[in-house]
């Protein structure tokens, strides 16, 4: 039986009731019963609250608030974690929901383990039509190094963001400890990366548990497919903000590690928006993350450039 935390279940919306009914459904279907959802709307017209007044005014678990102004992702999500009054806050986006005992399982690794602060597990990633592919969902699990051979504590935790492996969201955590971190809108489309980075750096004990507990959605009206072509892509925010870490020597791997993933994304934005010198300087900076010469997205990516330079120059 799992200790009676209360948990703050964090649900920021924007402008998608068609997807948050699943979303809230599957939060009131927890197996832990001793919950909260807090629920920030930042949307520019009312159906999402004339959609709460009429589905869940009354259930006294839900505590909705509609942001007049829109808040903006980041300051929305600071401020649910700011309202939460739970022991334990786990974040879910208006495009996702959650496995019935998701929470529970989560939960219960603080009756195995008291001075845990963090805890993560595996995500279902569902496609636009709402299939489940449980190879692309454990193909995209062991992506982000999330394996059974590293299920357990995690030896270095801020490793464990700085790769990756912390999922933006069904993870549960230690309400002060949110709180303290929190999401800083300067990072902009990136600041949920840069919350788990910061997070997982500042804990003296992550656990990632290898079950599914949560489902992430693939649609195209969400945050990060609005802006993934453009220099204000999350990519070039979390290049910004990978290189400026201040990190113990033994988590430069994992920084080094993240630059891997990180690099020949932000490359290619930039080439692909007439910045080929900038691409170029953060290409040749970083030939780690090019095998030094021995990837072919190398060559294709200074094709790239090339082609951009060459437009520029004829304009």
């Amino acid at each position: 039986m799992t200790t009676p935390f209360k948990v703050s279940i964090c649900l920021p919306t924007c402008n998608r009731p068609e997807l948050i009914v699943k979303c809230i459904d599957s939060c009131l279907a927890q197996t832990h019963a001793n919950i909260e959802i807090v629920i920030g709307d930042d949307s520019n017209d009312n159906r999402t609250q004339r959609l709460m007044a009429a589905q869940y005014q009354h259930d006294p678990r839900i505590r909705y608030a509609r942001n007049e102004p829109p808040l903006g992702q980041a300051r929305n999500v600071a401020s649910l974690f700011a309202r939460a009054s739970g022991d334990k806050i786990l974040l879910i986006h208006d495009d996702d929901y959650l496995v019935d005992d998701g929470v529970e399982r989560l939960v219960s690794l603080w009756d195995r383990h008291p001075d845990l602060e963090v805890a993560f597990a595996d995500q279902y990633e569902v496609d636009q039509a709402g299939h489940v592919d449980r190879a692309v969902s454990d193909r995209l699990n062991a992506d982000f190094h999330r394996t059974k051979n590293t299920e357990g504590r995690q030896k270095l935790p801020g490793q464990t963001g700085l790769i990756q492996m912390f999922p933006n969201n069904g993870w549960l955590a230690n309400a002060d400890l949110v709180k303290r971190i929190s999401y800083k809108e300067l990072y902009g489309t990136c600041c949920d990366f840069v919350f788990g980075v910061e997070l997982c750096l500042a804990a003296r004990q992550v656990y990632y548990l290898k079950e599914y507990v949560s489902y992430c959605r693939k649609t195209d009206v969400s945050i990060s497919a609005s802006t993934r072509g453009s220099t204000s892509a999350a990519s070039v925010s979390a290049y910004a903000f990978v290189t400026s870490l201040t990190l113990d020597p033994q988590l430069e791997p994992a920084r080094t590690l993240a630059l891997r993933r990180i690099v020949p994304i932000v490359v290619s934005v930039y080439s692909k928006n007439r910045a080929p010198l900038k691409g170029l300087e953060i290409a040749l900076g970083h030939l780690f993350a090019y095998n030094y010469g021995f990837s072919v997205r190398l060559y294709y990516h200074l094709l790239l450039i090339s082609r951009s330079m060459f437009g520029l120059v004829s304009r």
